[in-house]
């Protein structure tokens, strides 16, 4: 990562006023706020999505008290790139004009104020959680970062992160240690209660979060999780915008807008959506100035992004990968593929959502086809693609199950999961080799083993894939009962054998096609 770029000064406060008329800048006062939001897992999405949203409610005339303190529980690279700049970075909105051609709108975030790092000063961060200032805590720390099992929904005790964090309350290393441990400092010293908020891709995060911090509380404290389970708020959330990973060329277009150099800014589609639960125990920003929605069951929206946007992603990511498409946009290029996502989403996802009155939902399959398409943003297929292990049970194959309870056909959504299987091999169509980054890569390995030698053993040809798939199922904190519908197992099985068979563009085609089942 390129922090420095030579020839241009740093971003900095005292530099505000004489960037560019085009970039929107802090037009409040930035030392009179104070940090009220303390959030977990300080990556490009957070400072994208929440900060944007908060910084939009700050100049509507949000109090100075909502500043926010971000904390990154793994790496400094994050804080090393913006303490020198006083936490202040810039976010480019990037989309095409009717022509194709870029388009950008720059604005610099001012509303981030203070950068820890977990593992540098642990006490530090739980301090932050039991300051006075602070009325919620935020988190987006991917669906591996609550340390529960996918399947079932349970906080995992024997998680060597949770073992940890049970064990040392000063020093924790999880996202639910730390916020077990810093609510228990805070009641300890007599402070009120917070709002606790996931904004991760999770059905129910809100009630996930909630569950896992009682769970580790119980194990602690008695008192501790009754007065988290009675005075705590755990909204739910809805959150949706596409943030790429930021490179170097990335860098480089923004400090040519700003005049400035940011060592860390942060890229967007200009669509920014988030529906949260009215369920504040401390008040909160009015972050409808930022297009937040209030409402009081976020479970229908949840549904929906998770089903058709994230599942259709996933869908995406997976077969792209294997044939070697790079970027979300040179993805959408491939007629077959674009076709198949269409499909998937009209006659497989969209009739087991719920009832969501006044939405177009063919409208939002058409936008959310043309948001994938935006050649704008460069969305590596490769980064959508990690963790897959946490991220199949709630985007595909929740939708998966949905369809076999009403004993409707899945050849799309088996298409789907067969290319996360397909893509365990860990190398694509022309034999370019990639790791599998995910919590889960070495039991998948060895279970991929498994399933080769069992995909031997069976003979050729369809006997070869069913046996594979039915290996590869077998993995229950992913899968859980699903591995024991023969349904799901021979419809995964087919798809798994057209991929092996055809390729992933002679898949698509074979789907496509009249005669596809």
């Amino acid at each position: 990562m390129e922090l420095v770029a030579a020839g241009l000064p740093r971003l900095d406060p005292a530099r505000l006023a004489s960037l560019p008329a085009a970039v929107a800048r802090p037009a409040y006062d930035r030392d009179a706020l104070r940090a009220g939001i303390v959030h977990l897992g300080l990556g490009a999405f957070a400072r994208a999505h929440l900060a944007a949203v908060n910084e939009a409610a700050l100049h509507a005339g949000a109090d100075h008290g909502w500043g926010i303190c971000g904390v990154s529980l793994r790496q400094t690279d994050t804080r090393d790139a913006l303490q020198p700049q006083g936490g202040l970075y810039a976010l480019a909105l990037r989309s095409a004009d009717a022509q194709g051609q870029p388009r950008q709108q720059t604005a610099v975030i001012g509303c981030l104020l203070h950068t820890l790092v977990a593992p540098e000063d642990p006490q530090a961060v739980l301090a932050r959680i039991a300051h006075a200032d602070t009325r919620i805590v935020s988190v987006t720390v991917t669906e591996k970062g609550y340390c529960h099992d996918p399947a079932s929904g349970q906080l995992n005790l024997d998680h060597p992160d949770i073992v940890h964090d049970l064990a040392q309350p000063l020093a924790p290393r999880s996202t639910i240690g730390f916020l077990a441990w810093g609510l228990q400092q805070r009641r300890a010293a007599g402070l009120g209660p917070v709002t606790l908020m996931s904004l991760d891709n999770l059905p129910s995060n809100g009630h996930l979060l909630r569950g896992m911090v009682l769970a580790f509380a119980e194990q602690v404290d008695a008192g501790l999780a009754a007065w988290i389970a009675s005075s705590c708020a755990f909204p739910c959330s809805m959150v949706d915008r596409i943030v790429p990973r930021t490179t170097d060329e990335d860098r480089h277009g923004v400090a040519q807008a700003l005049g400035v150099h940011d060592a860390w800014p942060v890229l967007a589609e200009p669509y920014l959506e988030w529906v949260v639960e009215d369920q504040f125990a401390a008040g909160r920003p009015d972050w409808t100035a930022g297009g937040a929605r209030f409402v009081t069951d976020a479970a229908p929206f949840e549904t929906l992004k998770l089903r058709t946007v994230n599942g259709a992603h996933s869908a995406l990511a997976y077969l792209s990968v294997m044939a070697g498409w790079t970027t979300v946009d040179q993805a959408m290029a491939q007629p077959g593929l674009r076709a198949y996502l269409a499909t998937l989403m009209r006659d497989e996802i969209v009739p087991t959502l719920p009832a969501l009155p006044g939405l177009d939902l063919a409208q939002y399959q058409q936008r959310l086809l043309q948001r994938y398409a935006n050649p704008a943003l460069k969305h590596q297929t490769r980064q959508i693609a990690m963790d897959g292990s946490q991220k199949l049970p709630q985007r595909l194959l929740d939708t998966v199950r949905a369809r076999l309870a009403a004993d409707l056909p899945i050849p799309g959504l088996a298409l789907a999961v067969a290319g996360w299987l397909h893509f365990l091999r860990g190398a694509d169509q022309a034999g370019r080799r990639y790791d599998i980054q995910d919590p889960m890569a070495s039991a998948l390995a060895s279970q991929y083993v498994l399933a080769e030698q069992a995909a031997e053993q069976a003979g050729k040809g369809p006997a070869a894939m069913l046996a594979w798939t039915d290996t590869l199922t077998r993995l229950t904190p992913i899968f859980g009962d699903l591995g024991k519908d023969p349904r799901f197992v021979r419809a995964v099985a087919q798809a798994a054998q057209s991929l092996r068979s055809l390729g992933v563009v002679g898949a698509l085609a074979a789907r496509a096609s009249p005669q596809a089942g």
